[in-house]
Parts: structure tokens; C-alpha cells; sequence
């Protein structure tokens, strides 16, 4: 009967959230605080300043971005302000990211020169006017340009390339989105003597005039490094695309003169980092977020955001309205993922006394057109309690307002919040938003016009709120964190059970009903034990001295979310036997396993091996040695393959965690691990050498 009761509570006071808002008085004066010092326009100005320097997208201007953002911290009143970089040279690797070449350009610019064009169309590029118009890491043409004919490659395809004279011309395409196929087709245009290539690739068809930002020119993935050929390339916009491709289908000779003066150099790649000085710990809370794109949302305004809620806490903590915390608070700004590898790999110390942090990849949009902010959760693999922590802080956030509410989503498994990674062991929430109506990702349309000072406020303050009470966190708190925690997995257990629930009710047959049996209890035993682990996580905040004491008093909630998950079991079990009465079966439904893979055979005899943090990226393997296994941008993306690999678990129970995470695949596991194990990526280890 108490479990029942436990049970029913629970389940009233979740229907009750998915209505109102919550709020707690452990956080309603800090909300209150950070809301009313947050200031919009000065997190604006941020915005705009950033934006002037990095829409250059080049080195040199990553430099004095860097020396705005050293500036900057200090004048907020951050302490150990470094202005700190990593070599741009094209082979050293932090992870399995390959550092690119550094790259500066001078000029670049295309126009035609036959047939004789309208003056809207003449010219198609001038970097000076739009930096976007240039594909990043470009190649130089000879001094003084170059004249060529243009041609067209459709489909973008190494297969049509083979068709097609390309030697000393303009080649027009729209190249793949694969990191991998875009440099393998990039590489052999260099190889076959082409002049360049033109693109009018866009992730957004209906901003006809504005230009793709295209960053990825690495003959095996994303940034050029010293083995990517120098292949001159220009981005136009949807329209000018359009206007060459219907001269080409008319028969018109088409001729483009290109000046670029570009160069590469073994130069740095700059990262400035700073914190809010804690009272009385080693330990610290980070936030971060990449700079050195040219979007004012993507990413000025998660830098910006960034900055704010910093400057917010400093002058709260600085005139007494907040104490100082516990912990100090981190902010770092650095090249995405090239920058944040190579500060973890340079840190690693420090890296072991963060206890938290929070990835700020964000867009700041139109107020009434994002509807809130999203926060995507840790990995299963390191659930954590600050995923229940964030959303209540939000939660509390949007309670005093009307039409916004909070999001939240599952793990992405790319750009800077993979310090999840049980390799780094950082529990990390990602921040992201709306980008609005139109989309203009990696567009030079993102311009700072579209930033809204309300959504960046609204961000500055949830963020700062969330960054110090995890630093302020210690035993007090513990219990409440623990309820939150508590309120989140019966939300999970839910979630976990309706889709089976789903399913059983229209299952034509007993057969399907065993397996969704099967299916669907272990999908909820898999997720209790990560809701286990996020809701112990709790006592990293606790005293040495207090730990075991505290573990003691979580031990009867703990035991609620247990009996919460079986009752879910239960709950399934009845529904199919229900569905099977109405099939006129006779008795109680027994789980049917599925049949075994037989390609999977061998995976009970694999263990894999990690040898580096992060993705594996594959930037240093050409495409055609890839055996069609996926690189950094691929599908499945490669980190969630990697990070249940602990070196114990052998491949079958590493798969089947895959699994339960991200639902079954039609993928080559045992392949894969023997192919990164070829290339010297992992090591395979027998069961018996554990």
C-alpha cells in the first residue's frame, strides 16, 4: 500500500508540472537577483562587437577577437584572465581532432566576364563587401587572378566528376554536406587540374541573396590541415546559382575572372579563458562556448550570453547581494571543438575538479518567435543530476512570465558539450534556442539586426542562475537536489514505458505483444539504472566528511524511484496482457528476446580499448579508406558508439547499451570497432585480459 501511495503521488505531481510551471524557494531570490541585473543591451553590445571581428572569418581577426574577449573579461571583473592559444599548424592532434592551417586573406573576388551580365549578377563575390563569399581556407589563385570557363558537376558526385573535363575551369556545384564526401570531391577537383570551385550549396534555399558560409575545406573532413590541397573556392548566393546555371543550359560559354591572395601559415589559434573567484574550493564550474564564426546568433550571442551572465554574477557577488561561492566559476571562449580539445588536453588537472558545466552554442532570435530556450541533457552514459537542475531553473525562470516556457532535449552529440565524454567526466547541459522563422545557419544573413535582447536576457540569466548555485552548491543542498532528481526520473520512467504502452495496444498478435514485452522492460530497467546514477551523482557535492551520512538519508528515495520503475514493468505487463485477452489468448503474455544478430556474433568476444577522448573524427583518413564508416559528421555520429567503451565491457553489452539509448540500428558494429582497431585507433582486447 506505501509503494502504491508513493507510487500515485508521484504520478499526480508529475500531470501537475506538464501544467504549471514550477517553483522553489531554493531558487525564487537568486532567479530574482540575476533576472534583475541581467542587462540586455550591454549583452547586445557584446553581440555586436564580436560580430565585426569575426564575420572576417580569418585568422588574423580570431586574433584581435581574442584580444576584445581578454579585454573584455577583464573589465567585467573576471580574475586570471589568459589570453592562451593552440598551434594552427596542420598535424598536431588533441583527441582525434587534427589542428588546421592557420589562413589569412587580402583579397578575394569573382565576377564574369562573359557573356556580358546584368551589374546586379557581374560580380559574384567580393570578399571585402561579404566575408561569406569566400569559402574559408580557400586556396590563392596566381598573382593577378585567373580567367576560366565554367562548367557544371550535377550531381556534386565523385562518380559524375569522373565524367567531366575539369582541367583549368571553374567547376559550379552544389558539394555534399558530408564532411567526408565534400573533401573527397574537393581533392580530386585539385587533382584533375581544376581552376576552382564555385558553390551555391545553402542550407536555406530561400535566402536567394545572401551566401552559405562554408567552413568545412579539408580534403578528410572538416578544417584544412597540411595534407588538404589548396583548391581555390568560392560560395555565391541561391540566386547568382541560378543566373549561372540557366546561362549553362542555354549553351552559353560562361568565363569568371578569380583573384584570391590567401596563404596558410603554422600560425596559432587563439582561447581566452578567466573565473569568478571561489571562497574556499579547488573545484570549478565552467561555462564555454566557440567564437571565430561570422554568425552574430551562431555564436556571438552564446559568447555574449556567455559574458553577461559572468558580469552579472560579479557585480551581484562584488556589491554583497550574492556571497561568494564555494567554487570558482570558468568561462571559456575558443575555436569549436578545435579549441575546447585542446584546452582539456592541456588541463587535464583542472579538468578533474570541474564539476559541472554548461556549453553555450545558442541563437538569441525574434522574442516571439523562439518560445523558450532548450537545454539538451547529458549522455545516458553520465546522466546527472543537473539535468533535473537546469530545467527547475528555467522552470523558475518562466514562472513570472507569460507565453515562454522551457525545453529540454535529448543529447547532441556534437559541437563542445562531449566533456560528458566518461573520458573527462564533465556532466554538460547544452544550451540552444530557435533561430526564429528563417534559418540562417552559417548564413551571412545571421547578422546582429536578427538578435533580440530579450531572448538574450532571458539566456544571461538562467545560465548565471545555473552556474551559481552549482558553485554554491554543498550538503544543504543535497536533499533538495536529490527531490529534483527524484521528480525527473518518474518523468523518465514515464517517458521510457509509453511508446511499449503504445505499441502493445495495437499489436495484431501475441508473437508482437512478447516482443514489445521484451523490448519495453528493458528499456525501463535500462533507464532506471541511468536515473540511479544521475540521482547519486548528487554526493560529488558533498563533504568528505558528510558523504556516507548523506548517502544514508537518500537511501528510502532512492528506493521510491525503484519501486516507481517497476511499477512501470507492471503497468506494461498488464496492458499486454490486456491486448491479449481482447486477441483471445488465454494466459499472461511471457518477453520474447529477439533473435540474435548473427553478424554480432563476435562482439562477446571484443572488448574495446580508448586511447583519446572525444570522437573519433577520421579528419586524417582520406574517404576512400573509410570502408564506408562514419567521420565526425557522419551517421552514426561516432561518440555515442564510443563512449560506453570503458575497456571492461565486452562489445555485445556495449551494443546492447547503444541500443537502449538510441533505439536498434541496421549497423555494422563489430566492422566498425575492427576498422578503428586497423587504423590504430582503438585497441581490441579479449574478455579474459580484464
Amino acid at each position: 500500500m506505501a509503494a502504491r501511495l508513493v507510487s500515485s503521488l508521484l504520478l499526480i505531481s508529475l500531470c501537475l508540472s506538464a501544467q504549471t510551471l514550477r517553483t522553489d524557494p531554493h531558487l525564487a531570490k537568486l532567479i530574482e537577483e540575476t533576472r534583475a541585473e541581467v542587462n540586455g543591451s550591454e549583452a547586445l553590445d557584446f553581440v555586436a562587437r564580436l560580430y565585426e571581428k569575426d564575420r572576417w572569418a580569418n585568422f588574423a581577426k580570431f586574433q584581435e577577437s581574442a584580444e576584445y574577449l581578454q579585454k573584455t573579461m577583464t573589465e567585467i571583473g573576471l580574475r586570471n584572465v589568459e589570453l592562451l592559444s593552440a598551434p594552427a599548424d596542420g598535424v598536431t592532434q588533441f583527441g582525434f581532432w587534427t589542428m588546421p592551417l592557420a589562413w589569412d586573406v587580402k583579397q578575394a573576388r569573382l565576377e564574369i566576364v562573359e557573356p556580358a551580365a546584368p551589374p546586379d549578377m557581374r560580380v559574384l563575390a567580393d570578399y571585402s563587401k561579404e566575408p561569406a563569399s569566400l569559402i574559408m581556407w580557400s586556396g590563392p589563385t596566381p598573382p593577378g587572378g585567373l580567367t576560366a570557363e565554367v562548367v557544371e558537376l550535377k550531381p556534386a558526385t565523385l562518380q559524375q566528376l569522373r565524367r567531366l573535363d575539369v582541367k583549368g575551369k571553374m567547376v559550379l556545384a552544389e558539394p555534399p554536406l558530408d564532411l567526408g564526401q565534400r573533401g573527397a570531391l574537393k581533392s580530386s577537383l585539385y587533382k584533375m587540374g581544376a581552376a576552382g570551385m564555385i558553390s551555391d550549396a545553402t542550407e536555406n534555399p530561400d535566402l536567394t541573396n545572401s551566401h552559405y558560409w562554408m567552413n568545412a575545406w579539408g580534403d578528410y573532413g572538416w578544417g584544412f590541415t597540411k595534407a588538404s590541397s589548396p583548391l581555390v573556392g568560392f560560395s555565391i548566393t541561391p540566386r547568382q546559382g541560378a543566373y549561372l546555371r540557366n546561362l549553362l543550359a542555354r549553351g552559353a560559354k560562361v568565363r569568371v575572372k578569380a583573384v584570391v591572395d590567401t596563404r596558410y601559415y603554422s600560425g596559432r589559434y587563439p582561447y581566452v579563458t578567466g573565473v569568478i573567484q571561489g571562497s574556499d574550493s579547488e573545484e570549478e564550474v565552467l561555462e564555454l562556448g566557440h567564437a571565430f564564426e561570422p554568425g552574430a546568433q551562431d555564436n556571438s550571442t552564446g559568447v555574449a550570453g556567455m559574458l553577461e551572465a559572468t558580469a552579472v554574477l560579479t557585480r551581484l557577488i562584488e556589491a554583497g547581494k550574492l556571497p561568494r561561492p564555494r567554487r570558482s566559476i570558468r568561462i571559456l571562449v575558443m575555436p569549436e571543438d578545435y579549441g575546447s580539445s585542446a584546452y582539456i588536453a592541456t588541463h587535464i588537472e583542472r579538468m578533474k575538479r570541474t564539476i559541472g558545466a554548461i556549453n553555450m552554442d545558442t541563437p538569441a532570435g525574434p522574442y516571439d518567435e523562439t518560445g523558450g530556450y532548450s537545454f539538451a541533457m547529458n549522455p545516458d552514459v553520465n546522466r546527472s543530476y543537473q539535468d533535473a537542475l537546469i530545467m527547475r531553473v528555467a522552470e523558475n525562470y518562466y514562472a513570472g512570465l507569460q507565453r515562454r516556457y522551457p525545453r529540454w532535449s535529448r543529447y547532441r552529440p556534437t559541437s563542445d558539450s562531449y566533456l560528458s565524454d566518461p573520458m573527462i567526466g564533465v556532466p554538460t547541459i547544452a544550451a540552444s534556442g530557435s533561430i526564429g522563422a528563417v534559418n540562417v545557419h552559417h548564413n551571412s544573413a545571421d547578422t546582429v539586426d536578427r538578435v533580440d535582447p530579450r531572448t538574450l536576457r532571458d539566456l544571461s540569466s538562467i545560465v548565471a542562475a545555473f552556474l551559481y548555485f552549482l558553485a554554491a552548491a554543498g550538503d544543504r543542498e543535497i536533499p533538495w537536489l536529490a527531490e529534483i532528481a527524484v521528480d525527473r526520473a518518474g518523468e523518465n520512467a514515464i517517458a521510457a514505458a509509453a511508446p511499449y504502452l503504445g505499441r502493445a495496444a495495437a499489436a495484431a498478435n501475441v508473437d508482437a505483444l512478447g516482443r514489445e514485452l521484451y523490448s519495453g522492460v528493458a528499456k525501463i530497467q535500462y533507464n532506471a539504472d541511468r536515473d540511479r546514477d544521475a540521482f547519486l551523482s548528487v554526493l560529488r557535492l558533498a563533504s568528505p566528511a558528510n558523504r556516507e551520512k548523506l548517502r544514508g538519508s537518500l537511501e528510502p528515495l532512492l528506493k521510491s524511484m525503484g519501486r516507481f520503475s517497476d511499477e512501470q514493468s507492471a503497468r506494461l505487463q498488464q496492458a499486454v496482457d490486456r491486448r491479449a485477452a481482447e486477441l483471445g489468448a488465454p494466459s499472461s503474455v511471457k518477453a520474447v528476446a529477439p533473435a540474435v544478430d548473427p553478424h554480432r556474433g563476435e562482439a562477446s568476444r571484443i572488448v574495446v580499448k580508448r586511447k583519446r577522448f572525444g570522437p573519433v573524427t577520421l579528419d586524417d583518413l582520406p574517404l576512400g579508406q573509410r570502408e564506408g564508416f562514419p567521420g565526425f559528421s557522419g551517421n552514426p555520429a561516432p561518440l555515442p558508439l564510443l563512449t560506453w567503451c570503458d575497456g571492461k565491457r565486452n562489445l555485445a553489452e556495449v551494443i546492447r547499451l547503444i541500443e537502449l539509448e538510441q533505439e536498434p540500428m541496421d549497423f555494422d558494429f563489430v566492422g566498425y570497432f575492427q576498422f578503428l582497431a586497423r587504423h590504430g585507433y582503438v585497441d581490441l582486447l579479449s574478455p579474459s585480459a580484464q
